[in-house]
């Protein structure tokens, strides 16, 4: 049981790092930093905006941009925080 969740709180780290990296992508391709005319580059992006986008649409929908800035990453990214400290106080007693 503590393998798995080790596994789970691996994932959700790895999820927190891709949103917070898209939002960074997003951020400089806006502002003309970020070529997103390069292959490599798109197909990062458009592979970040896959994975992150349908869990921050939810949040969307709950969350509404405070002075045009979008604050659904932020939010998400303090879910996983709670949910990785509820699976390593809890999980602990799982095993």
């Amino acid at each position: 049981m503590h393998s798995l969740l080790t596994v789970i709180d691996i994932i959700l780290e790895l999820y927190m790092w891709c949103i917070i990296i898209a939002a960074i992508m997003s951020w400089l391709s806006i502002g003309g930093v970020l070529n997103t005319s390069n292959r490599f580059v798109y197909m990062v992006s458009d592979f970040l905006y896959r994975i992150t986008e349908p869990a921050l649409r939810q949040l969307r929908r709950f969350i509404p941009a405070v002075g045009g800035i979008d604050l659904s990453s932020v939010a998400l990214i303090l879910l996983i925080y709670l949910v990785r400290s509820l699976l390593r106080e809890y999980g602990g007693a799982l095993v």
